[in-house]
């Protein structure tokens, strides 16, 4: 795919999300070429999972953050969905439950986290306890923020033992957004997707932006940096993360290990 790696965003920088259009296409031709290239993409993951799987020696942990409507789910479901569900696992990060609570905030977020040899994916993540924590004022900002160092060092930690991190932001316009949800309203099938939430999240719009850049400021590091996708077309934010997995994981170059046994010595009566 034609230049994936230009949405990385350069560790150490101040980004702002008013420099990346969400209507970008990147040069693809049109939601057909779009639908190809992510055909093409999840044809491949499909050997570089299983060898993977079979290596039993590193994970990919792949992280989904965006406003509501960005278009996590169906990132998921055209991307992932692909995957042999053996060697994956999807974990959507819902409001804490008690448990949950009286444990440091990382610690439901450290038992999600894909073993050796497996892909997990985030559906939100830990990034929610700098973003709506933030936003709705659920702690002070004397704890909020001291995550992002922590933050840090926990994914500093995951990728030292053999953990590879992609963290995705699919980044939409409030226009589009309000088209997805409108979308959700009219279309009956869709109606259990929509929520009350969803429409006073959007008031604190402004307040999200500012968030998320910090998030895509201030923990986008050399060993988990940040890939701001634009997502105003669901096609090319398909096209544009399946490219990124695939590249990813071919880099790695996850490899079948020898047998256990010596095999010429293998009878089966």
């Amino acid at each position: 795919m034609r230049a994936a790696k230009r949405f990385i965003i350069k560790p150490g920088t101040h980004f702002r999300l008013k420099d990346l259009d969400p209507d970008d296409t990147n040069g693809i031709g049109d939601k057909e070429e779009a639908l190809a290239i992510v055909r093409d993409n999840v044809k491949r993951l499909t050997d570089l999972q299983y060898r993977l799987y079979a290596e039993n020696r590193r994970s990919l942990l792949i992280v989904l953050q965006g406003m509501d409507a960005a278009g996590k789910d169906g990132t998921i479901r055209h991307v992932i969905s692909g995957l042999n569900p053996q060697g994956c696992s999807v974990t959507a990060f819902k409001v804490p439950s008690t448990e949950e609570l009286a444990h440091d905030f990382l610690w439901r977020i450290h038992q999600a986290v894909p073993a050796k040899g497996q892909i997990g994916v985030f559906n939100r993540s830990h990034y929610e306890d700098v973003l709506a924590v933030r936003v709705h004022n659920l702690v002070p900002e004397s704890f909020w923020s001291r995550r992002y160092e922590q933050i840090n060092q926990f994914e500093k930690m995951l990728t030292e033992e053999g953990t590879t991190i992609l963290k995705f932001f699919l980044h939409i316009s409030r226009d589009e957004q309000k088209k997805r949800l409108l979308e959700r309203l009219r279309d009956p099938s869709k109606n259990w997707k929509f929520t009350m939430s969803d429409v006073e999240e959007r008031k604190r719009w402004n307040a999200y932006q500012k968030a998320n850049e910090d998030v895509l400021s201030l923990c986008n590091t050399r060993w988990a940096p940040w890939y701001a996708i634009p997502a105003d077309h669901k096609w090319f934010r398909d096209a544009t993360v399946s490219a990124i997995i695939f590249e990813t994981l071919k880099a790695m170059n996850p490899s079948i290990p020898p047998p256990r046994v010596d095999l010429r010595r293998i009878r089966i009566p």
